[in-house]
């Protein structure tokens, strides 16, 4: 009968029986842990129970546990912690995430190499005598199903590599304290710095303010300096103009008079001859009656009966003329005329002042007023008038050979303010000297064609009015002085005289 149980004729050649089977499954978990033994990497693994299966020498010399002590068991845990715990390979068997989150929290995270793995890295102060850092990996074990059965875990000592981040931090540390110091120095530095550029700003204005008050009282000296020689200047010619404008009144006004004493006769002669005329008809002599006739018509008499009139017409008118002439003259050059600030009508001292300066300015240009509705204002009118002749001069000597066109203008900016503008078309301001056009004694004419006192003065009087001159100018095209003037003075200019 035992001889009757051969093995099967009909088995496959490649059939394994059971037991060569299990050899093999026995022959591969030697050669796995021989694997396991000869890897440098200290590793473990655990199946699904948590029972450890493999640890190896690596693992032993790394964490002082030995292979017989621990496979078998699930006490793993005691490797690293001082209480029980789930590691790492536990937490993959479980599949759970949030206990990774729970017992990891944010020290892991996903292998990049392995499908299902994770890595994290900690202190572990319970291995060696002063604790190590332990890089982990830990990846699940599948069957040929793909169906979890354990899970590896691999174990690297970086313990030398974070002591070297520590210390690097630290240096890092001390640097960021030597760099915080040498910048609370160097602040410090730049702070007293800045005090002491603060103390030289403040020395350089007070400076700069002792120039200025200098540069002012040269320039009150300058203008008193001006004014003084103005007025001495303006006194002369004023007494001499008041003479002059004295003696041509008083024959102008007897011519005036003979003028009227005189119609009144042409008008009486005009009679008689009318009556001459109508009686030459009566004359009993013919002879005598067309003497008279021929007489008559050899004086066209009609023609001068017609043109008498108009000649004393014309006569009248220009006398009238010069008369007006004479008072803006004697107005304007009068030394006891009135110094006080008044209410003046800007346009009728324009009037005046284009009055006096005509045969200055006829021959060269053409004068056009433009006026507009402006009120009167409180003023030195005098003295504006002197600054609108001053500019109407000036306009006609920066015209050349050809006929050109001086412009006044008038207007009112507000409720405030009023303004004079005087425009020409001449040969403009060089931007050289447009900076020194109003410095006394300053001029571009020839020597013996002006004093430089013109602008010069001009400026000082609407300043002393609280106004301000504005110049345009562009060569070959001509120039624009605007004076502008207050409306009203402060009482304490009010008060006072020039």
């Amino acid at each position: 009968m035992n001889a009757a149980a051969p093995a099967t004729p009909d088995a496959g050649a490649g059939a394994v029986p059971p037991l060569a089977e299990a050899e093999l499954q026995a022959y591969a978990a030697i050669a796995l842990s021989e694997f396991f033994d000869g890897h440098p990497v200290a590793t473990f693994a655990i199946d699904t129970g948590h029972v450890i299966t493999h640890w190896n020498r690596a693992c032993e010399h790394l964490l002082g546990w030995s292979k017989l002590a621990m496979i078998g068991t699930s006490n793993h845990w005691q490797a690293f912690y001082p209480k029980q715990r789930p590691v790492l390979a536990d937490l993959i068997v479980a599949g759970d995430d949030r206990l990774l989150e729970q017992h990891y929290p944010g020290k892991y995270q996903k292998s990049a190499l392995i499908p299902g793995a994770y890595e994290a890295e900690d202190f572990f102060p319970n291995i060696g005598a002063s604790g190590h850092w332990l890089h982990f990996t830990a990846a699940p074990l599948r069957d040929q199903q793909g169906r979890v059965v354990g899970a590896i875990e691999t174990l690297r000592d970086v313990t030398e590599r974070r002591v070297a981040e520590n210390a690097l931090r630290r240096a890092h540390d001390n640097l960021e304290n030597v760099v915080e110091k040498r910048t609370a120095q160097l602040a410090d530095m730049n702070e007293r710095l800045q005090d002491d550029i603060r103390q030289r700003h403040l020395a350089e204005a007070e400076l700069r303010r002792s120039n200025l008050e200098l540069t002012e009282l040269n320039s009150q000296l300058s203008r008193a300096q001006q004014q003084l020689v103005q007025a001495d200047k303006l006194a002369s010619i004023g007494q001499l103009a008041a003479g002059v404008a004295h003696e041509i009144n008083n024959p102008i006004g007897y011519i005036f008079s003979n003028f009227t004493t005189l119609q009144t006769y042409l008008d009486q002669l005009f009679e008689m001859l009318d009556a001459y005329q109508q009686a030459e008809a009566d004359i009993g002599v013919p002879a005598t009656g067309a003497a008279l006739r021929a007489r008559r018509e050899q004086i066209d008499l009609a023609f001068l009966r017609e043109d008498i009139p108009s000649l004393m017409a014309e006569s009248r008118e220009g006398i009238v003329r010069v008369r007006h002439i004479v008072q803006d003259l004697k107005d304007f050059s009068r030394v006891d005329a009135n110094q006080d600030w008044v209410w003046s009508n800007l346009h009728r001292g324009i009037d005046s002042t284009l009055n006096i300066v005509g045969n200055e300015v006829k021959y060269k240009a053409d004068v056009v007023k433009e006026y507009g509705d402006i009120p009167d204002i409180e003023c030195l009118p005098l003295q504006i008038n002197q600054v609108v002749m001053n500019l109407v001069v000036n306009a006609a000597h920066a015209i050349g050979e050809q006929r050109g066109r001086i412009t006044v203008r008038t207007g009112s900016d507000g409720d405030n303010c009023v303004w004079i503008e005087v425009a020409d078309n001449g040969s403009g301001i060089s931007p050289d000297t447009l900076s020194r056009i109003f410095d006394p004694f300053f001029t571009t004419k020839a020597v013996g064609k002006g004093t430089g006192l013109g602008l010069s003065l001009a400026y000082g009087i609407v300043q002393k009015h609280g106004g301000h001159i504005d110049v345009e100018t562009e060569l070959g095209k001509g120039t624009c002085f605007r004076v502008r003037l207050p409306i009203h003075q402060p009482e304490a200019a009010g008060e006072g005289s020039p």
